[in-house]
């Protein structure tokens, strides 16, 4: 199953999917440019770039809120809101469990936007 980043771009120099073309092959419209700036912003935050790498490093791919507030040193809301963002943003998969929340990469999420970023 292929889950593709939640983004509604109208040009075809921005998208996510198997159709995306590099920024530098054509211009970004205005509207496009304000959707892929939601997903760069959701990855721009330190703590955010932690969390999806200590998910994807994690055993199995998948973490627990449970097991990413002590190595971040914050506390279990601040963790949930940063993995919400990243989740709402499509590059983050949630699954409950009991009281827990699991959190897995997307796979092929960081890909999209990286494609986009291509200078080729």
């Amino acid at each position: 199953m292929t889950i593709e980043l939640p983004v509604t771009v109208t040009s075809a120099a921005c998208c996510i999917g198997d159709t995306c073309a590099p920024l530098t092959r054509a211009p970004i419209t205005p509207g496009g440019a304000e959707d892929l700036s939601v997903l760069l912003k959701a990855l721009a935050d330190p703590m955010r770039l932690r969390l999806v790498s200590m998910i994807a490093a994690h055993e199995g791919g998948e973490a627990c809120v449970c097991d990413l507030t002590e190595p971040l040193g914050l506390t279990q809301p601040t963790v949930s809101h940063h993995l919400k963002v990243l989740a709402d943003a499509g590059y983050l998969t949630r699954t409950k469990r009991g009281t827990w929340a699991y959190y897995a990469l997307v796979p092929g999420a960081l890909d999209s936007v990286a494609a986009l970023l291509r200078t080729v």
